[in-house]
């Protein structure tokens, strides 16, 4: 019989249309490749849907929370389903920018310098002089970043939106310029 995977999509996050797309696509090569699938779109009731299915294992495609934060990763660890990610201590700590930048630090592993204040804070005046980086403290790498250069009076004034919902701590990074590489995977048929 074919291993039943449940592929965990979308979620409540920033990321979250990101997440269906690339879960769809990995449902889809699963399918070809002869796997029973369940599709699960993520909701505070994903542990009964888990129950539910049964899987043999889970596929997390989610972006952003709850996804990559260690949420998800634990609920499966107290639901005995394997899956795939980092563990719960590795993906908490890499998803919160501040924690994962002082692991790095205390490894020897140069970063950027930064700082982490109030998105109160880095609207008002600069925090540090241009060229810097804006950016939500725990959230995907793709929501609410902000590059802010010599060219620009001010910090970005969306951080004082009231629908801003990346959280009200943000770091405050010196901008690295370099080239921006990004690479395109596919499943193979």
């Amino acid at each position: 019989m074919a291993k039943h995977v449940a592929v965990l999509m979308g979620g409540w996050s920033a990321e979250r249309e990101v997440s269906l797309r690339s879960g769809k696509a990995c449902a889809e090569a699963l399918i070809r490749r002869g796997y029973r699938v369940s599709s699960l779109d993520v909701t505070p009731d994903i542990a009964a849907a888990l129950a539910t299915a049964k899987p043999d294992v889970a596929l997390n495609v989610l972006h952003g929370r709850p996804g990559e934060d260690g949420t998800l990763q634990g609920l499966l660890e107290i639901l005995g389903i394997p899956y795939s990610h980092s563990g719960v201590l590795a993906s908490a700590l890499a998803m919160h920018k501040s924690f994962a930048k002082a692991l790095f630090r205390a490894a020897g592993v140069p970063v950027a310098d930064d700082r982490v204040v109030s998105r109160f804070e880095a609207a008002k005046a600069h925090v540090m002089a241009p060229p810097y980086v804006v950016k939500p403290i725990a959230e995907g790498s793709s929501v609410g970043v902000f590059i802010v250069t010599e060219a620009h009076p001010h910090p970005p004034q969306e951080l004082y939106r009231d629908d801003w919902a990346f959280g009200d701590t943000v770091m405050v990074e010196r901008y690295i310029p370099g080239a921006d590489l990004r690479g395109a995977w596919r499943a193979r048929a």
